[in-house]
């Protein structure tokens, strides 16, 4: 977990990266996909530290950000392919949660396959959806950090599981689920009805000779 004078500034790069990639996450997905590179870099890398490190743990999270946001930056069908997967594991687990059982692992690596492959097919609509569900639970931790909930930012700074993973929500935050499907309907329904037009295709289309 990050100091306490850093969980601030951590909380605004979380909400902001929220906001981008609800909003805006077709339109910029490689920025959003830099951004969440940096977020997954700097939490692998900072986590090798003790809090009590300050300093070798700033400068782990900075350079394991910046490779992970360089990463994903230059790989964007990786990109693609794991928003793909996210989507079919996020699937699989409502499938197996809706019958009070636990996910069955070859379930969720299958349905990860298949909505990759599918993504690489329907990229513009699995950004989309993808970039919206993710970016609006982003955006929840966040602005729950801000607002002083202790939970969302000792969350924030750490990386605790339920910040990356919207199926086990934070405990006694029953609100959370709710608030996130609805703010990922209006991302999607947003950029599939205004930021995510044709001017803000990834890719260019070839024009016709």
């Amino acid at each position: 977990m990050l100091p306490a004078s850093y969980q601030l500034p951590a909380a605004i790069v979380l909400l902001i990266g929220g906001i981008v990639s609800t909003f805006f996450g077709y339109r910029l997905f490689r920025i959003v996909l830099s951004i969440f590179g940096f977020i997954i870099g700097a939490l692998a890398a900072s986590s090798v530290f003790g809090a009590s490190n300050t300093g070798p743990m700033i400068i782990a999270a900075l350079v394991g950000g910046l490779i992970g946001a360089g990463i994903l930056f230059l790989a964007y069908f990786v990109g693609v392919a794991l928003v793909g997967a996210g989507l079919g594991a996020l699937v699989a687990n409502i499938a197996f949660s809706a019958g009070d059982r636990a996910p069955n692992v070859l379930a969720v690596m299958l349905l990860s396959i298949i909505g990759a492959v599918a993504a690489m097919y329907l990229q513009r609509y699995f950004i989309i959806v993808g970039t919206a569900f993710g970016g609006a639970w982003t955006l929840i931790v966040g602005a729950m950090a801000l607002v002083g909930n202790r939970a969302a930012m000792n969350a924030a700074a750490s990386g605790d599981v339920w910040v990356a993973y919207p199926l086990n929500p934070a405990p006694g935050q029953r609100w959370v689920p709710i608030v996130w499907a609805i703010l990922g309907l209006i991302g999607v329904g947003v950029q599939l009805g205004i930021t995510g037009g044709e001017r803000g295709r990834v890719g260019r289309r070839r024009k016709k000779r």
